[in-house]
């Protein structure tokens, strides 16, 4: 029997000095609880944040960074009305808000953090 596997973790890379940054749209605007980084990995830079349940979304330096414009973590709201919502607050922080209806019972878009990393938001209808 195969081991059942559940997601831990999706690390995003992002430029060297991303922190405040990373802080402002994943913390503010999208409102994730940063994490405090294990001491062996604090040095390293970057940020964790929590989403729920036990998963985590880890922001971590590249040094040659170039942003995931294809790949991309789907993050989940509760409720259509929550995605309108965020979906307001990013267009008014001056990020991009692209809808996409092409899957049926889901309402989702995309948009992108401050460094170009593709993300998707969702609820179900």
């Amino acid at each position: 029997m195969a081991p059942r596997l559940a997601l831990d973790h999706v690390q995003l890379a992002a430029p060297a000095g991303c922190e405040a940054a990373a802080r402002a749209f994943y913390g503010v605007l999208l409102g994730l609880s940063e994490l405090e980084k294990p001491e062996g990995v604090r040095a390293s830079g970057g940020v964790w944040f929590g989403l729920a349940g036990r998963q985590q979304l880890h922001i971590g330096i590249e040094v040659d960074f170039a942003p995931a414009r294809k790949a991309h973590p789907a993050l989940r709201l509760e409720t259509p009305a929550a995605l309108e919502a965020l979906a307001a607050r990013v267009a008014d922080a001056g990020a991009p808000v692209t809808w996409d209806r092409r899957i049926a019972g889901v309402r989702r878009f995309f948009t992108q953090d401050p460094w170009g990393n593709r993300l998707e938001l969702l609820a179900s209808t």
